[in-house]
């Protein structure tokens, strides 16, 4: 009885205009999880007070009764069945008042207070029929107060207002324990709720942020094509055929937040090589052999922005050969991943375009205060692109298989 009268509390709601019903399946699924928590805190609550009222009543009857040769105070087993028979009770207006809430205050106060009253008033029967059911006949006469109807006499109603007031404070207590948890639960889902909304904003961000750099990649690859079709029409069918492979692998790595560093090394070779294909004469590419890589996870599409801004600066206002390089090594616990090319002397200092900006930010998301990235010339004719991002062994959530 006492578990199915409690399993109906839940806490109020008030109604949102508005509510998506996903936030509204999040506070029920909140509720049922709580249910027995709160039952356990509610119990163990009302175990103390009945250990405590016997514990009292008994050493007052060992003091004063001894002195006024009877016994002023109800038995043990009175007060056990007491408190037995009212938390069915308790239970039942604790669920009335969580259901009722707080707000607004004055007119909720005109339902929580007749239910702590009713409480309060239930406690004096509920000794009675105790005393009913545990105490001999002839013990009954020695109970508090004599007879089944001494409770109405000046003196009885003068015990049942101080057994009415001293529950009522035990109810009191009780409450703002069981409000107190229902509070802390409230802002534990709400915490959970934001760092769930934070998550798919990031998560949302990273994806709009990636899907920036596959029109930007594919439109550039497309005018190196187009270069080549009127002056070389078999370099560029095997370049569209290039393109086919490098658009495919674009694809995969922009659905996943990570993908390992071969992964990334491979598409940043696939793309340089088409762009050997328009600069054969010119452009020179070193890139770090597959098994010379560690088995690290790196931002999906982290690199090739960097290859990109290498090839289109370094090849700017000269004529001359164009070397790129590409390394990845490990400082302590960092990972350093540089892109350095060769440039014009007096070529200007070009500002950040949509590429270095594109990876500036992704790695401002996924690693806030422990990345950063360096692009600037050297003063001897080479420009570095540097990434320095922590070291990731094991493979994130959303990394590619």
């Amino acid at each position: 009885m006492n578990a199915q009268a409690w399993a109906g509390i839940r806490p109020v709601v008030t109604k949102e205009p508005a509510e998506s019903s996903g936030l509204a399946d999040s506070v029920h699924a909140s509720v049922r999880t709580v249910r027995i928590p709160l039952f356990a805190i509610v119990s163990g609550y009302w175990l103390y007070v009945t250990l405590s009222n016997v514990l009292y009543a008994k050493s007052m009857n060992t003091g004063l009764g001894a002195v006024a040769g009877m016994e002023l105070f109800a038995p043990a087993a009175a007060r056990i069945a007491q408190h037995l028979l009212l938390f069915p009770v308790l239970l039942l207006c604790y669920w009335g008042s969580v259901r009722t809430g707080w707000r607004p205050v004055w007119s909720k106060l005109l339902v929580q207070l007749p239910l702590a009253a009713a409480f309060g008033l239930l406690a004096r029967p509920a000794l009675e029929l105790g005393n009913y059911l545990f105490l001999p006949a002839h013990d009954m006469l020695n109970s508090e107060p004599h007879g089944a109807m001494g409770w109405l006499t000046t003196t009885g109603l003068a015990l049942w207002s101080a057994s009415a007031t001293n529950f009522l404070l035990q109810y009191g207590f009780g409450l703002a324990l069981v409000t107190a948890f229902m509070v802390y639960q409230r802002f534990r889902d709400s915490e959970l709720r934001v760092a769930a909304i934070e998550k798919a904003w990031t998560s949302a961000r990273l994806a709009a942020l990636r899907m920036q750099l596959s029109p930007h990649t594919l439109f550039n690859l497309l005018h190196v094509i187009r270069g080549q079709v009127a002056w070389d029409p078999r370099m560029a069918q095997t370049m569209i055929v290039q393109l086919a492979d490098l658009l495919r692998r674009l694809l995969a790595a922009g659905e996943q937040d990570f993908s390992s560093l071969r992964e990334e090394m491979q598409f940043v070779r696939l793309y340089l090589q088409l762009q050997q294909q328009r600069f054969i004469d010119r452009l020179t590419v070193e890139l770090p052999a597959d098994e010379q890589l560690p088995d690290l996870w790196v931002p999906s599409l982290i690199l090739q922005p960097l290859a990109e801004n290498a090839v289109v600066h370094g090849l700017a206002r000269h004529d001359g050969p164009v070397g790129i390089r590409v390394e990845a090594l490990i400082d302590d616990d960092t990972l350093v991943l540089r892109v350095r090319n060769d440039m014009a002397l007096s070529s200007p200092v070009a500002s950040a375009g949509i590429g270095v900006a594109n990876v500036r930010e992704r790695l401002t998301v996924h690693f806030p205060g422990a990345a950063q990235l360096g692009s600037a010339p050297d003063g001897s004719g080479h420009w570095t692109a540097e990434i320095r991002m922590p070291v990731l062994r094991t493979r994130p959530s959303g990394a590619v298989h």
